[in-house]
């Protein structure tokens, strides 16, 4: 929790930094460790955990921190990271993103900062590929399954484009929900790749070697959705 919030701080010392401070490959590898460790801290509570069959059925996984980037204009904002299960069988590399204002907490009750999206086909991910994708309006997104809720849940549950996990309280699954949008960012990967190629290609190519600081992301996502 402590190395969670560390790095929560630092996403929103980068917020709220002057608009003339440089952007470092740093800053891109907290974003990214950011969310790896988002995930490994649902994945250890089973309140909050993805069901083993759902993550065997999963074509991709979006992760997203977002945080309130100032109290006096009330500005939210965020970033995250997708990855897609290729034709073979392998995970993507982590493809960053940036995150907008969702509205979990004006339906239920209750704020997320931390949210995980398991979209469940093939299409959805490439929408992506558009300058921003809606959750929840341009594909339907209602709250996923915990473990507690295996056993009864209804299995057409899993036909659903996306199922979101969010630590709020209230958020029954197959309820619909909608929960912001995120968009592509080309300039953050091409710098933090080195490369010119922008998200298709680093989604469902190999044309780019995984870097040492993505790799922990990738071997987790690996072994929990095989």
């Amino acid at each position: 929790m402590k190395k969670l919030l560390s790095f929560a701080l630092a996403a929103l010392f980068l917020a709220l930094s002057p608009t003339s401070r440089a952007v470092t490959r740093e800053d891109y590898v907290k974003h990214i460790e950011s969310c790896e460790a988002i995930l490994r801290e649902f994945m250890a509570d089973r309140a909050y955990a993805i069901p083993d069959s759902v993550l065997r059925q999963a074509r991709g996984i979006i992760i997203v921190n977002s945080f309130k980037a100032g109290f006096i204009f009330g500005v939210k904002g965020g970033y995250g990271v997708v990855m897609v299960k290729k034709p073979d069988g392998k995970w993507s590399l982590p493809v960053m993103l940036n995150a907008g204002e969702a509205s979990l907490g004006l339906q239920f009750g209750a704020k997320s900062d931390e949210t995980i999206f398991v979209m469940m086909d093939d299409a959805t991910p490439r929408l992506l590929f558009n300058s921003r994708f809606n959750v929840g309006v341009d594909a339907k997104a209602v709250a996923g399954p915990k473990y507690a809720e295996i056993e009864s849940m209804n299995k057409a549950i899993l036909t659903t484009p996306v199922l979101v996990y969010a630590k709020s309280k209230g958020l029954f699954a197959g309820a619909t929900v909608k929960a912001g949008f995120v968009s592509r960012n080309d300039e953050a990967n091409c710098f933090f790749y080195k490369t010119s190629y922008t998200m298709p290609e680093l989604l469902y190519g190999d044309f780019v070697t995984p870097p040492a600081e993505v790799k922990p992301l990738m071997d987790f996502v690996q072994k929990i959705a095989p």
